[in-house]
């Protein structure tokens, strides 16, 4: 029987004044009858609408039917033929931006949890299912991909599928690029991120980690010394943007990518047990607006701090987060300090950080991204105490693969420059995710890994005829 309930199924979760305390997960997931209740909300639309904002191209009417039905794992198997990550995508990607903002009942009311039911597959499989991988038949042909995020676990694992000897290269000690250093356990489990690359490596994949693509090894080096037909460079955009204010080098202040790969990769958050301390002192200002800064304010309350400040140039119907980030993140005690502009740092005799001056700011016009432009407001500076300071106001491509590799192409921001294929300027070398577009959402680079393996196996298909 159809549901036709304008809302959602909510999403059940731990109460903020506890989970703010914690690194367990926020949200706890549907229950099977919850799971069959939501997908019953679907009309199954026969021209799929809501498939047109995946960039994976996720056959979402069809799995959330077998979910209706209690099939779970048939829905499983239904996602995993187009998306390998189900149960990561299911709780970091955008779906009210992509997917679910296509979906029918979203007219009239709230859309189908599309989101929530891909992860309540996912975690079905892993705690119920069984994984019968076998590795594919090898056709005689090497593939190198370069970084081991989700843009370069996917197309690792399509190249894997068409037979292609596939070894992952990983600067870290630990495989999983953006999944396991810059998000939260407690939005995305580290568990969840193991389970999947093992996967890959049950398939043949192989994973080299504490490898500097540029440096250990140059690209040329792969393509003519080591034997591979193709290289697909998916490194992301690791390299942080700072402020360039005054009193940047304090002590005390931090970038997002160092105070949380501190915090996710190195495990900081369970100190002393893991030897890696992360400094977090009474007063925590985040300067940033987006996910990064929502995890960052986030991290800081669960390590101590007690007050923790978002810090924005822009107002809140401006803020580039998700909603359910920024829901949440208030929910935890996290302050917003809406269209303000740090100036300087300030700090003590000894070189320890103690303010941050900003001055107010107004919207005005709206600037080439739709969004009104801040405009400082003159003789409005002020001074706000902090201890700690995170700056999170986005990241751009390390230029290290740049320099080192002769003939490839890159943009005035350090990004490669890649055809709607993935195809670079240099012969047999593609790119995808950020490292080509610049900070983006995990599916958009999920999706690039895809289109550029079936471009590889297109252009190694027919080389030589």
């Amino acid at each position: 029987m159809a549901n036709m309930s304008l809302k959602k199924n909510p999403m059940p979760e731990q109460a903020p004044g506890v989970r703010n305390k914690n690194f367990f997960e926020v949200t706890t997931g549907y229950t099977a009858e919850m799971a069959i209740d939501e997908a019953q909300r679907c009309l199954n639309c026969k021209n799929k609408p809501c498939m047109t904002g995946c960039p994976v191209a996720v056959k979402i009417p069809e799995f959330i039917s077998l979910v209706a039905k209690g099939e779970f794992e048939a829905a499983y198997e239904k996602i995993t033929e187009t998306n390998a990550l189900p149960a990561v995508c299911g709780r970091v990607c955008p779906q009210e931006k992509q997917c679910e903002s296509k979906c029918v009942r979203g007219i009239k009311g709230e859309p189908v949890a599309i989101g929530r039911l891909e992860r309540f597959v996912a975690d079905w499989h892993m705690a119920n299912g069984e994984d019968k991988l076998t590795e594919p038949q090898k056709n005689g042909k090497k593939v190198a991909v370069v970084g081991s995020g989700p843009s370069g676990l996917t197309a690792a694992g399509d190249l894997a599928k068409l037979g292609y000897d596939v070894t992952v290269y990983e600067a870290f000690h630990t495989a999983g690029g953006v999944l396991m250093y810059g998000i939260p356990e407690f939005r995305l489990p580290k568990t969840i991120v193991q389970t999947e690359i093992d996967k890959l490596k049950s398939i043949g994949v192989k994973i080299e980690t504490n490898t500097i693509i540029g440096k250990t090894i140059l690209i040329d080096e792969l393509l003519e010394n080591m034997g591979f037909d193709a290289v697909y460079i998916g490194s992301g955009a690791g390299l942080p943007s700072f402020l360039g204010i005054e009193g940047e080098s304090l002590n005390g202040v931090y970038s997002a990518n160092e105070f949380l790969t501190r915090i996710n990769l190195m495990k900081g958050y369970r100190f002393p047990e893991y030897d890696t301390p992360v400094y977090v002192g009474k007063n925590v200002a985040v300067f940033g607006g987006g996910n990064v800064a929502m995890d960052a304010a986030r991290s800081a309350k669960r390590l101590g701090a007690e007050n923790v400040y978002i810090i924005y140039r822009r107002g809140k119907e401006e803020l580039p987060a998700r909603v359910e980030e920024v829901f949440h993140a208030e929910e935890e005690g996290v302050e917003f300090l809406l269209l303000q502009n740090p100036t300087k740092f300030i700090g003590d005799e000894n070189g320890w950080l103690t303010g941050v001056e900003v001055i107010s700011m107004e919207l005005g016009e709206p600037d080439a991204s739709g969004r009104r432009r801040p405009v400082t407001i003159e003789g409005s500076e002020h001074i706000i105490e902090i201890d700690t300071a995170v700056v999170s106001i986005g990241q751009t491509p390390n230029p290290l693969i740049k320099k080192t590799t002769k003939g490839l192409e890159t943009n005035k921001r350090g990004c490669i420059v890649a055809d709607e294929n993935g195809a670079t300027s240099k012969a047999f070398v593609y790119a995808g995710g950020d490292v080509v577009t610049g900070a983006a959402t995990v599916i958009l680079a999920m999706g690039a890994g895809k289109t550029a393996a079936m471009a590889i196996h297109k252009e190694l298909t027919t080389k030589g005829e």
